[in-house]
């Protein structure tokens, strides 16, 4: 499958399991530390969509017009909005109940797989769009900033 159309599963499918974890109320977080995790989350994904820019979301992982980004959280890793997503994600399902059930626990894992998956995907695409896209990539951390 070419990596436009995995972009395109991956979303959908990721799509899914978050609307199944709300569906099953086990996205928002209970507890105040994944509660204040997730505002940081949505705070996190703002800034990471202004500094973007006026570019659009492409379900495709197509790159954008208008170059590649480095400032703002792009500074610091390559996929803040991701990021967010799983901060977001995980501190909600794990902040459900003292043992989080095995249902949501599936769906958190299955989003996450899913987020990798569109994250190779427009990562291939941005190095063939991009020729500094390598070095980017070269200082700058994936999802965890100074760490992985």
């Amino acid at each position: 499958m070419n990596p436009k159309a995995r972009s395109i599963v991956a979303t959908v499918l990721l799509a899914l399991c978050l609307a199944a974890l709300v569906s099953r109320h086990e996205l928002l977080a209970r507890h105040p530390a994944g509660l204040a995790l997730q505002i940081a989350a949505v705070l996190l994904m703002i800034w990471a969509r202004w500094t973007f820019g006026r570019r659009s979301f492409h379900a495709a992982a197509d790159p954008t017009q208008g170059g590649l980004v480095t400032v703002g959280p792009y500074r610091y890793w390559r996929h803040p909005i991701y990021a967010a997503v799983l901060i977001l994600l995980w501190a909600g399902v794990l902040s459900q109940r003292a043992v989080p059930t095995g249902v949501a626990l599936l769906l958190a894992l299955m989003a996450t797989v899913f987020c990798f998956v569109r994250i190779q995907a427009e990562e291939l695409l941005l190095r063939r769009t991009f020729p500094a896209y390598d070095a980017y990539a070269a200082r700058t951390k994936r999802i965890i900033p100074f760490v992985a």
